[in-house]
């Protein structure tokens, strides 16, 4: 009996230092992704955002883009300022929506933030779905059908995390929000990935201007589709008994911060930077 305690003890002690590098490792990510989503931000504010204000609608093109400002588009102008502004805010309410602190000691933050958040992604999914298809902004037809997946897993992911907010299913509520904040955020993480593929592999190996390269198809569904799967193996790892499981989830995390910090150097060095001054 004696021992069976003693090694259930043990046990509990393992599985509680696992769940603590679960903990940190997905702090680290946060920070990590924290830091690149500012910076995106940030860039958003200091180019789109101040053009648009002064009324240099032109000047958004100064930003290499697929259809930015065209000349006698009023209506696809508007979308597009609408959409890329929006995406600012919406960055901003995700980031917020992940910080225990405010969860727990500022409440009606946390859900205003996220009632703006789930409102925000709906209307920019919409927006780039109409952008896609009906303004035709894109460079390939994967690409377009890569970004309309995701608009598509927005939809269904806000609705689902709004219905179980509204039921007070709180545990189901958090997960479809946590899978709604890695789907909004794909075209960030999209751009992040291209830099640390671009930077690891020595110039891009595999991609091409029309993202129709196997590296850009690649890259494209996994701006989305990888970090749900983590996202996914991190959940199972927080309810495992398995200390193990916690560690190798943990270690996951770790990776995904490096890459993050990798991809957002990158975009800030040659995608972001210039237009952040």
């Amino acid at each position: 009996m004696g021992a069976i305690e003693i090694t259930g003890e043990a046990s509990c002690e393992r599985v509680g230092k696992g769940d603590r590098f679960l903990r940190r490792s997905a702090v680290a990510w946060y920070a990590a992704a924290a830091a690149g989503q500012m910076a995106f931000i940030w860039m958003i504010l200091a180019h789109y955002g101040r053009k648009t204000l002064a009324g240099d609608l032109a000047g958004w093109n100064d930003k290499p883009l697929i259809k930015g400002f065209v000349a006698a588009d009023d209506g696809g102008n508007a979308m597009f300022a609408v959409h890329v502004l929006l995406a600012g805010a919406l960055t901003f309410a995700g980031l917020l929506q992940l910080i225990p602190i405010i969860r727990s000691r500022a409440p009606w933050v946390h859900r205003w933030s996220g009632r703006l958040f789930l409102i925000f992604s709906a209307f920019a999914s919409l927006g780039g779905l109409w952008l896609t298809w009906g303004r035709q902004t894109y460079l390939s037809l994967v690409s377009a059908i890569a970004v309309s997946l995701d608009g598509i897993l927005i939809l269904l992911f806000a609705a689902l995390a709004w219905r179980y907010a509204l039921t007070r299913d709180y545990a189901a509520h958090r997960r479809w929000a946590l899978r709604t904040f890695m789907v909004v955020n794909g075209v960030w993480f999209l751009r992040i990935g291209i830099m640390a593929w671009v930077l690891l592999s020595g110039g891009g190996v595999g991609m091409n201007r029309s993202l129709s390269g196997p590296a850009d198809i690649l890259l494209q569904f996994g701006a989305y589709l990888v970090p749900l799967a983590i996202l996914e193996i991190y959940l199972l790892a927080q309810q495992s008994a398995s200390a193990p499981a916690k560690y190798r989830a943990g270690a996951l995390l770790i990776l995904a911060a490096a890459l993050t910090l990798v991809g957002t150097v990158g975009a800030i060095a040659f995608m972001w930077g210039p237009y952040m001054l």
